[in-house]
């Protein structure tokens, strides 16, 4: 299952920061790259690829990933790979 998340799609509004638009998103582990949680086109490729993981299309987990990742991601949590695995780790918990 691929899903495809639109801006329109997300609950919170997010910074588009254009000067990096045309850098490689995450598009699976390994990736140790920092992770921007303030950037749009960071965000959105994170979110298809944990939706795609856990395996839904539903509105309401993508919301509640947005909550996860805003409100409760540790700072500490830097790399777009520990992004991933936190958000399907909580995620999937919630969902079982």
């Amino acid at each position: 299952m691929t899903i495809e998340i639109k801006p329109s799609d997300l609950y919170y509004k997010y910074p588009r920061k254009k000067e990096f638009r045309e850098q490689p998103k995450f598009s699976g582990k390994p990736d140790t790259n920092p992770f921007d949680r303030d950037d749009q086109y960071e965000v959105i490729p994170m979110l298809q690829a944990v939706m795609d993981k856990i395996g839904t299309t539903d509105g309401a987990v993508l919301e509640k990933l947005e909550e996860i990742m805003i409100q409760q991601m540790p700072a500490f949590i830097q790399t777009r790979e520990e992004v991933f695995d936190f958000l399907v780790a909580v995620v999937g918990e919630r969902l079982e």
